[in-house]
């Protein structure tokens, strides 16, 4: 099974599985969308913050590397000069 169609399967699961619980909810429709609608706010900060400390982490090893290659880039430049005098 190709990832597309599973992903496209618990993307479906997952709208009848929300479905079926906003229709069998014990509360009334305002307060489940109330409650919905919380708990998607945290949902989409907790999101947030996982990638901004993804891009934070991603961003200083590229930095690192950065640094490595401009290092590295010198010494070679350093021993050129040596073998060309």
């Amino acid at each position: 099974m190709s990832s597309g169609k599973v992903i496209i399967g618990i993307l479906a699961g997952a709208a009848v599985g929300a479905a079926l619980g906003v229709l069998f909810a014990p509360d009334k429709g305002y307060i489940t969308r109330k409650k919905i609608s919380r708990k998607s706010c945290k949902y989409v900060d907790k999101l947030e913050n996982e990638f901004n400390e993804f891009i934070d982490s991603i961003t200083q090893e590229y930095e690192a590397l950065r640094e490595e290659a401009l290092r590295m880039d010198e010494e070679i430049d350093m021993e050129e000069d040596t073998v060309t005098t």
